[in-house]
């Protein structure tokens, strides 16, 4: 039986996310249900990924936990930059009830 080495199912897109190859599902979303304690299986079941897919990932973040760990940390980062920046030209105050006003004229004009 030939042992073949196998390619870690890890696509960077072209503004730096890691995902999973072949899906939408972001590297640090299977590392963050690793961390909270889910089982292959149980990522596995909760994304559309592969059993098989699930343990690589796994398996290169425990071979690579420096470098994950790093690149999380700034993806954290870049998530909160974007969030203040949106939250800094958007007025949320009393949003629930502009949104419910505006629901209830577009009832009454109908």
């Amino acid at each position: 039986m030939p042992i073949e080495p196998q390619p870690v199912p890890l696509t960077r897109t072209p503004d730096g996310v890691i995902r999973i190859s072949g899906t939408r599902v972001h590297l640090e979303t299977v590392v963050r249900a690793f961390q909270d304690g889910a089982s292959p299986e149980e990522i596995a079941q909760d994304y559309p990924l592969t059993l098989a897919s699930v343990y690589a990932v796994i398996a290169y973040y425990l071979w690579h936990r420096e470098s994950v760990d790093a690149y999380m940390v700034q993806r954290r980062t870049a998530y909160e930059a974007v969030r203040a920046t949106y939250e800094a030209h958007t007025n949320l105050v009393g949003i629930r009830e502009r949104l419910s006003a505006r629901i209830a004229a577009q009832e009454d004009a109908a």
